[in-house]
């Protein structure tokens, strides 16, 4: 109908697009009477929504646009009675957090716009009664990649003996071929574990993360490229996710700055270990006042 409504608005199932949807479909047409529907946060001016509502108004196609509308308020009732039914679920379970009070979220990533498929219920407050523990400390996780991990593990990590027994349940270990305590060949294990492909994911996310897990995640994504860097920090968050689980450890991030100067000690012992074996002496240079 050549009708640019996209054009001006990034989300139409936001409330200035649903509105003016709502107001097509029963039957107004006028351009400027449309427009007066904008939300105040929406960018774009009136005029600008007037002229993108300029088109050809064929039977047909409000037709279609009618269909698409009703089938999309259709799947948001569904996913609403999800949302109570979940809920609910959470409320019925054994509260592990003891009456603990859920740490208050303060950083600004995590404070953004909630996505309009997310839970319309605070299900963070929820996972964390659950279990005990808030796994959206961890960089990189979230309350969806929690809730992944929980219904698909569950809770209780005593089912694997170590971190590195859930690590390789989950297929992020590396697939080494030994031979006389030797490895002799790499491979790679592959997985569709749902658990896997959300740390992955997760992992993926801290390429521009001012954190601890960042700074690693860019260390190794510089020295082994971006696929074997990305399942090495899923393998991490694994074992970060297994220790608050099944110890109740509590995630603090040191921050990137923490990370790069534990990164030069290193550095600084190594070249100290590699002078000595070679009969040298590694000293500092005095700095200039």
């Amino acid at each position: 109908m050549n009708i640019q409504l996209a054009n001006v608005l990034s989300d139409l199932s936001g409330v200035t697009g649903q509105a003016i949807i709502k107001a097509i479909l029963a039957g107004e047409r006028n351009a400027h009477k449309l427009a007066e529907f904008r939300d105040p946060r929406v960018r774009a001016s009136k005029e600008q929504i007037a002229q993108s509502l300029e088109g050809n108004w064929q039977p047909d196609l409000l037709f279609v646009l009618k269909q698409e509308q009703e089938s999309y308020e259709f799947c948001q009732k569904q996913m609403a009675e999800c949302d109570r039914q979940f809920n609910q679920y959470l409320e019925q379970r054994e509260d592990r957090s003891h009456g603990a009070s859920l740490p208050e979220e303060k950083r600004k990533d995590r404070l953004k716009k909630k996505k309009g498929n997310k839970p319309q219920f605070d299900l963070r407050q929820g996972l964390f009664r659950l279990t005990g523990t808030d796994l959206t400390r961890i960089d990189g996780i979230d309350v969806m990649t929690a809730t992944t991990i929980i219904s698909e593990a569950g809770w209780d990590m005593s089912k694997w003996q170590t971190e590195n027994h859930f690590v390789s349940w989950l297929r992020l270990c590396p697939d080494n071929r030994i031979s006389g305590d030797k490895v002799i060949g790499k491979g790679r294990l592959p997985t569709n574990n749902p658990i896997s492909i959300a740390l992955k994911m997760a992992a993926s996310t801290l390429r521009l993360s001012k954190t601890y897990l960042g700074a690693q995640f860019r260390r190794l994504r510089t020295r082994l490229g971006a696929p074997i860097a990305i399942k090495a920090m899923a393998a991490k968050l694994a074992r970060l996710v297994y220790r608050m689980l099944r110890y109740g450890m509590k995630y603090v991030d040191q921050g990137a700055a923490f990370y790069e100067l534990k990164h030069r000690q290193l550095q600084i012992q190594q070249l100290k270990w590699k002078a000595a074996k070679l009969g040298y002496k590694v000293t500092p240079i005095p700095v200039a006042a």
